[in-house]
């Protein structure tokens, strides 16, 4: 065999292994960019190749699989203020009708819809 003939199983499949692989890694990299996640959380690429032979053991059936474990973004965090039973409002850091530094007045909390 000619050394120079001879590919990694990554560039079979005119490159699409080594395409999705790739497109994987380019998908954890966004996720470690993203500053909604946390900054140091181990991000993975698994890449699973499954091979199935035939009964004389002549044609191999390949199946390469890439996928990617990312970070969660970072939780959303509000408060919530039982003023009684029937309302219940965001705790928000503004006064309803005070100027803001925008010179627009502030609104009014955001009631808490309740399915009963």
């Amino acid at each position: 065999m000619n050394p120079e003939t001879q590919k990694s199983i990554l560039q079979m499949a005119r490159g699409a292994i080594l395409e999705r692989t790739d497109y994987e890694m380019s998908r954890v990299l966004d996720n470690i960019l993203d500053v909604n996640t946390h900054p140091t959380k181990k991000r993975k690429v698994t890449i699973t190749v499954e091979l199935q032979p035939d009964d004389e053991r002549r044609t191999i059936a390949v199946s390469v699989t890439a996928k990617s474990t990312l970070a969660p973004t970072n939780p959303v965090v509000t408060s919530l203020y039982v003023a009684d039973q029937d309302s219940i409002v965001e705790m928000v850091p503004q006064v309803p009708g005070q100027m803001g530094m925008d010179e627009t007045e502030q609104e009014a909390p955001p009631l808490l819809k309740l399915i009963k």
